[in-house]
């Protein structure tokens, strides 16, 4: 929840422009709160940067206050949306069934949703990491098109607390992950406190085709490091 329109602007103009030499196979994709969608849309149309919501609801209309349809995102060429976020899970009630719900209402509407999983720090220390995502992919990957997906795994006790999970660790849990998949090539990213200073070495592990970036992302110079990896 961060940058009003005109922030978003602003944002656009100085990472945009850092963007010359980055490798053409890279895919970026700038998430933002729904306010900044239609905006960032006429600025990226054309563009080598994709949008993204942060969110998504599993009917495509009704009443559900305060929910955002798929094919109100459609329309705003949107097409990335980010699904099952831990802090969805946490503050908003957010369940497996839920997140199947939403990731069905995506692919549904054309859209490539963005699975995330992770355990919270109680869970890694009770040993419970791989069953609890195990049943995360499990539950939330019912029916849902793995041709169509990008998985996220976001450790909850590294988001936004700088404690980084070593990138072996994170490397080892990602080939877990995809060890649980029908389609070895889902692009699988790890996020949590991804920073300029870890991405090279977060980029190098082989299980890793990404990253979900928070807190980095904000200031234009810093992403574009991040984007700009070596």
């Amino acid at each position: 929840m961060f940058k009003t329109q005109a922030e978003a602007l602003e944002f656009l103009q100085g990472f945009v422009s850092q963007l010359d030499e980055t490798p053409e196979e890279r895919e970026i994709v700038l998430c933002v709160p729904f306010t900044a969608l239609g905006i960032l849309s006429k600025s990226l149309h054309g563009g080598r940067v994709r949008l993204g919501a942060q969110n998504v609801h599993w009917e495509e209309a009704g009443a559900f206050t305060g929910e955002i349809a798929a094919p109100m995102l459609v329309e705003l060429s949107v097409r990335y949306v980010v699904v099952g976020h831990s802090e969805r899970r946490q503050f908003f009630g957010e369940t497996d069934e839920t997140v199947n719900l939403r990731l069905k209402a995506a692919q549904k509407a054309g859209l490539i949703p963005i699975l995330c999983v992770g355990e919270s720090k109680q869970q890694r220390d009770a040993n419970e990491t791989e069953a609890l995502i195990i049943r995360q992919l499990e539950k939330g990957l019912v029916g849902v098109d793995q041709e169509n997906l990008v998985i996220a795994y976001e450790p909850i006790w590294a988001i936004g607390t700088g404690d980084t999970c070593e990138s072996s660790e994170a490397n080892r849990v990602i080939g877990l992950i995809r060890s649980q998949l029908t389609n070895p090539h889902t692009p699988i990213q790890y996020g949590g406190s991804v920073k300029p200073d870890n991405i090279d070495e977060i980029m190098a592990q082989p299980e890793i085709d990404g990253a979900l970036v928070g807190g980095a992302s904000l200031q234009p110079d810093s992403f574009a490091r991040i984007v700009n990896y070596q």
